[in-house]
């Protein structure tokens, strides 16, 4: 069986072997990608609509789609589930001695009560999370992120940064700098949505 280090990199290197790599900016820019090609369609088929959120929107959906491929592959190295990964690395993410309440775990995973019951059990039995009684609420649990679970946490997000970087490899740090700040400057309104 292939190591999951060696694993990891194969993969990797399956993500690099399917992008483009070009030498100059101006040769990627001159390039058509499947989004202009679907532009081009719908301003031929409907020259009377303004089709130019497309050509931002569709390569961000598009994106997604990469994205969520390459968490998938980080993902299975570890043998975890994007929720899993979800509910463990924000564990991790509160710092020692990592845990938070359920209704902490809903608010930064975004699901159902009942789903989180469900998935804080599903951990449990598999030794990634423990249920410890709070403190502070005689009613009240807290979860808590395992030796192994931490372990996997971290090994999981160190895979899916290696993953992330190679989609982003064709662009400078600056070009990275640049688009994280339009992408926030869309974003934010969202994410700031009283209620």
């Amino acid at each position: 069986m292939t190591p999951p280090s060696h694993r990891n990199s194969l993969d990797v290197k399956k993500l690099h072997a399917k992008r483009l790599h070009v030498d100059t900016t101006t040769t990627l820019i001159a390039m058509e990608d499947e989004v202009d090609r679907l532009v081009a369609a719908w301003r031929r088929e409907r020259p009377d609509l303004d089709v130019e959120p497309l050509e931002v929107l569709s390569r961000v959906s598009r994106l997604a789609r990469h994205l969520d491929r390459a968490r998938r592959i980080a993902f299975a190295e570890h043998a975890l589930e994007p929720w899993e990964f979800d509910v463990l690395t924000s564990l991790r993410r509160a710092g020692a001695p990592y845990q938070l309440s359920p209704g902490q775990l809903l608010t930064q995973t975004l699901v159902t009560s009942g789903t989180m019951t469900n998935r804080i059990d599903r951990l449990a039995k598999k030794s990634l999370v423990e249920r410890l009684p709070d403190p502070s609420d005689r009613r009240g649990v807290l979860v808590r992120l395992t030796e192994e679970g931490r372990d996997r946490a971290d090994q999981a997000l160190a895979g899916l940064l290696e993953q992330e970087r190679a989609l982003l490899a064709e662009l400078s740090g600056a070009q990275r700098g640049e688009l994280a700040g339009l992408l926030r400057q869309l974003t934010a309104p969202f994410d700031n949505i009283p209620g």
